[in-house]
């Protein structure tokens, strides 16, 4: 099954260094039956994408926390999408939400998605707030809608350590 993992840039080098990433909690999301039966149209792609942006929201948790640890981190969503076996559904969560077994490989990796350097205003921002809107507070809805209306930059898995140098 496809998974979209949250994570950050730190995270990322981390992945890098080690060769293999572990979801925080085992988190993932990915385009699940109660995903599907939550939409009334769309076909599969379009839902994947739906389970993608998922993530980047998770992402955005991700980053408040490595932010108030240092606050010189680079401000922008990760998003690594990979092809994981015997993922766990976990609709009690989220729709979208499934539990990954173990660590995820380079090898499993399809795919790393990223903020550009144009979203990272927005993106701190919303870091600082989804919480809130999660909570319905319409001005951090606001603010993480801002961040979300960037799309994230799509990287093959051999590219990571060249962006992440570059960064």
């Amino acid at each position: 099954m496809r998974v979209f993992l949250p994570a950050t840039l730190g995270m990322l080098h981390q992945l890098v260094a080690d060769e293999e990433f572990r979801p925080v909690g085992g988190t993932a999301f990915a385009l699940t039956p109660a995903l599907r039966e939550s939409y009334a149209s769309g076909d599969a792609e379009d839902m994947e994408y739906i389970a993608m942006l998922d993530a980047a929201r998770a992402s955005l948790r991700l980053l408040a926390a490595e932010l108030s640890e240092n606050t010189e981190a680079l401000p922008r969503r990760a998003v690594i999408a990979a092809d994981v076996d015997d993922v766990k559904l976990r609709p009690d969560l989220d729709y979208s939400v499934v539990k990954v077994p173990g660590p995820v490989t380079m090898k499993m990796i399809a795919s790393v998605h990223v903020d550009t350097a144009e979203a990272e205003p927005a993106v701190r921002a919303a870091s600082a707030v989804v919480d809130a809107a999660d909570l319905g507070d319409p001005d951090a809805e606001f603010t993480v809608g801002s961040a979300e209306d960037h799309a994230l930059a799509w990287y093959a898995p051999q590219e990571l350590p060249f962006l992440l140098e570059l960064m």
